[in-house]
């Protein structure tokens, strides 16, 4: 089934080229990489601990580039082995070479802990007249934010064997969360993950809720696996956020994306003070689609009028770099080397991750991006989301392997910004005002998808964290209930919840791989909503300054980077008017 429709579709060929990191997992090059990061990193800790204090500016400078080098060559051979894996989760030699990998690394890592540890330790006189000289300009920000860690630092023996267990740590546990899901087939047709999702999209309601029932189904024979790796990898962090003096389960995360907690409490009391604005769309949606009732399976039927041809990859490469080039034509031709240049993974596959991901790799190289293209126009929007992130990925590389790894929050804005690019560019092609209407309804699920339900799961998150933490392993009822209620507080009775709905928590990757990440996508789409507004008041002018912030990468704070803009992250009627343009959206349709 997953043939035809790639063959339909055009995507069969669509197929990443991993030979730019490494051309099979016995290229030499790899053992070459390695033995260099071996031994570099070992004759760095021989020569530089303990003296971190004595070295001159222009010496510090030299050790960071060097320990840059090691990073990105470890970074490469680490991201070979994750998209190889990604795409083949059932191959057995593949998950082992990622392992190794993972295995190799932590062993590599353990000779630098002694910087991190000398550095965020140093004496505050000798640290700032070091990061205040012009040799440690480029690597000022990085070395700061290193810093920013001193209080959550363990000993350096602590710290060099947490290393060591890690490749059986939390990583382990998301491969096995991974290769659970990758095997699972749903239903009678034993489709895959990314097939049975799609379904519920289908404007068939019997389609819909077979899709319901399938999903749940497949879910609910591995749910007490899945249950325990949720407690396993709850009871994780719990213990290391305790080692390390985190005062809450977010508190890290936020560090991570260089937020105050105030900032991100103000964001999140926002979006759930404005859930009456889900509330009254789906009440709408349930007038519009006939239903006496709006059932959790109809949450993504499309309305009557929506355009409901299936888009050929061909099409959807037009209206992606058409909506970029629109914008700025630097934009669109980036975007165009990940459809030329093989960067691009894009057809359904039994065994492939579910979902959809851009990858930066290294600065050496270049981005990936994944998606899994079944042709609707969700998937459209999907490509310009992850294209987005590839360019910003692309523009940020020219800072370096350290400073191009950019805040997650702010990792989001150039992924939000394209979709809603191509949307505009979507509706103005359209005359029909039923056709308009229907295609404005899709974008608002769209991001309500991205601030209200990812703000909701922020709150399950905030319950399954507490709870492990004040209560001990958490049963499937008691996370089922715990997501249940998050969910009703956001749909109130707009959403008739069934008990299928009630597990659908258990293939949510997100908790896993970065607990506290979602408020991200919220964050995101709310700024890029001003940004937008900022770019129709400014016209032309807005474009530089836009790409000038994607290529700074993560040079500065969040808050310096968006000083240009005059946007102040601690201020709620900001957020709010984010909100506010939503509701505007949404009246339309009222």
């Amino acid at each position: 089934m997953s043939d035809d429709l790639n063959k339909q579709l055009g995507t069969t060929d669509v197929l990443w080229n991993l030979n730019d990191l490494y051309e099979s997992l016995e290229d030499p090059l790899i053992k070459e990489n390695i033995e260099y990061c071996r031994e570099e990193a070992i004759l760095i800790r021989e020569i530089f601990a303990g003296s971190l204090h004595t070295l001159e500016p222009s010496e510090l400078a030299r050790l960071v580039r060097r320990m840059e080098r090691i990073s990105s060559f470890i970074g490469r051979i680490a991201t070979f082995a994750f998209l190889n894996f990604t795409t083949q989760i059932k191959n057995a030699e593949a998950g082992a070479f990622l392992q190794q990998i993972k295995e190799t690394s932590s062993l590599i890592a353990r000779e630098a802990v002694f910087f991190d540890l000398e550095w965020s330790k140093m004496e505050k006189e000798t640290a700032e007249s070091l990061l205040e000289a012009e040799d440690m300009a480029h690597h000022r920000h990085y070395m700061e934010n290193i810093r920013r860690y001193a209080d959550h630092m363990l000993s350096q023996a602590e710290e060099t064997l947490l290393i060591e267990i890690s490749p059986v740590g939390s990583s382990s546990w998301t491969n096995l969360f991974e290769k659970v899901l990758g095997h699972l087939q749903f239903g009678k047709t034993k489709r895959t993950e990314e097939e049975v999702l799609s379904d519920l999209y289908n404007p068939n309601r019997a389609v819909r809720k077979q899709a319901a029932d399938d999903l749940t189904e497949g879910l609910q024979s591995q749910l007490h696996i899945l249950t325990h790796i949720f407690n396993t990898l709850l009871a994780d962090k719990m213990i290391g956020d305790r080692l390390r003096s985190y005062p809450s389960w977010v508190n890290s995360m936020n560090l991570s994306n260089e937020l105050d907690d105030k900032t991100v409490d103000v964001l999140v009391e926002a979006a759930t003070s404005r859930y009456d604005i889900v509330q009254r769309y789906y009440r709408v949606k349930k007038e519009l689609l006939g239903l006496d009732k709006l059932a959790d399976f109809d949450r993504y039927a499309p309305l009557p009028n929506l355009p409901g041809d299936l888009v050929s990859w061909e099409q959807c490469r037009e209206i992606v770099l058409k909506g970029f080039r629109n914008f700025s034509p630097k934009m669109a031709e980036i975007a165009s080397f990940f459809f030329d240049r093989h960067w691009i993974h894009a057809p359904i596959a039994e065994g492939k991750r579910g979902g959809a991901f851009a990858h930066p790799c290294v600065p050496e190289v270049h981005p990936y991006v994944m998606v899994n293209y079944t042709g609707n126009i969700r998937d459209v929007s999907t490509v310009a989301h992850e294209l987005g992130h590839g360019v910003h990925q692309y523009l940020a590389a020219q800072r370096g392997y350290y400073n191009s790894d950019t805040p997650l929050v702010l990792a989001e804005t150039a992924s939000v910004f394209a979709e809603l690019l191509i949307f505009h560019d979507q509706l103005n092609s359209l005359t029909d005002p039923a056709q308009r209407k229907a295609f404005t309804c899709q974008k608002l699920e769209s991001i309500f998808a991205t601030v209200f339900r990812q703000i909701s799961m922020n709150r399950f998150e905030n319950l399954i964290h507490n709870a492990r933490r004040d209560e001990g392993e958490l049963s499937e009822e008691k996370l089922s209930d715990l997501w249940i209620g998050t969910q009703q507080e956001m749909f109130a009775d707009s959403v008739e919840m069934s008990d299928n709905y009630r597990i659908w928590w258990s293939y949510i990757p997100h908790f896993l791989h970065s607990p506290g990440y979602v408020y991200s996508y919220a964050f995101g789409e709310l700024l890029v909503l001003a940004l937008y507004n900022l770019y129709k008041t400014e016209g032309k002018d807005f474009i530089p300054k836009y790409l000038h912030l994607l290529s700074q990468g993560g040079s500065l704070s969040p808050y310096e980077l968006l000083q240009p803009f005059g946007v102040d992250l601690n201020d709620a009627d900001f957020w709010q008017g984010g909100l506010t343009i939503i509701d505007e959206m949404l009246q339309s349709i009222e």
